[in-house]
């Protein structure tokens, strides 16, 4: 089985945030070996793809992920 990239782990979020978390903490893990691997120091998220795309949906999503070791942006902010 291959290791998943950035963008395989990042993919899974985004569906896992539309599943209502489902397994978000797995994916996170993922993302972040996915990082490690290719050398990526954080992780470019895509506002309109998250369900909660406010400015407190961001923040929370941005400290739940900091809380795991993963530094996130999002694409034009």
């Amino acid at each position: 089985m291959t290791e998943p990239t950035v963008t395989d782990a990042t993919n899974r979020i985004y569906e896992s945030l539309h599943a209502d978390n489902a397994d978000i903490d797995t994916h996170i893990a993922s993302l972040k070996a996915a990082m490690a691997r290719e050398g990526v120091k954080e992780a470019v998220f895509d506002p309109a793809k998250i369900s909660q795309n406010n400015r407190s949906g961001r923040k929370l999503m941005q400290a739940y992920f900091r809380q795991r070791g993963v530094t996130v942006k999002f694409a034009g902010a």
